[in-house]
Order: structure tokens, then sequence, then C-alpha cells
């Protein structure tokens, strides 16, 4: 099956919540096996969820999307920019989670 290669990067202490691993390299699927699309941005996301987030996912994701407080950006531009959840992923697109929440 063919895959889109992603690096995703977390950092401003998520990465704690990913086995504190900054960097992780992951092979998408093209298609979604639901909806048998290319995969978007909130797949990624849920897919994070579902298989590396190690704990507090609460501290990830609120209301199936990430949380606020957490920038998001792809290929080095705000996501927001880029359609939000519903960019459609490109094989070597570059990830980054940003939590911008800190304690005081």
């Amino acid at each position: 099956m063919a895959t889109i290669s992603l690096k995703v990067e977390f950092s401003g202490g998520l990465e704690l919540l990913f086995s504190n691993q900054r960097i992780h390299s992951i092979n998408l699927p093209v298609v979604e096996k639901s909806t048998s699309t290319t995969p978007t941005l909130q797949y990624l996301i849920n897919y994070l969820r579902d298989n590396l987030l190690k704990e507090r996912e609460e501290l990830f994701v609120e209301n199936g999307t990430v949380r606020p407080g957490i920038l998001v950006l792809v290929n080095d531009t705000d996501w927001e920019l880029e359609g939000e959840g519903e960019y459609v992923l490109k094989n070597n697109d570059e990830i980054v989670f940003i939590s911008t929440l800190h304690g005081g």
C-alpha cells in the first residue's frame, strides 16, 4: 500500500506526551480506510492521538482537534492559512506542534 512520509515535530513541552521524543517520522496510508480519501491534517491528529500519544490526551486534543494554545505549522506556515484540519497532506510535509501554554 502506498504511503505518505511525514516529519512530525513536538515542542514547548508536547514532546513529553509523545515518549519524550521531539521528532517522529510517520508513514500514513495514502487512502483513509474510513472515507477512501487522501489523509488530511485532521486525520493525522487522530492518528497521533490513537497511536503515538502516551499520556494526558486532554493536553493535546479538545473537541476533536488540537486544543487551544497549540500552534500548528505546516511546512513552516500557520495551519490557519492552510485550511486547518482540512489541509490535505502531501509526501514529505513537515508538521510542527508547539505548545504555547506553560505553568507559572
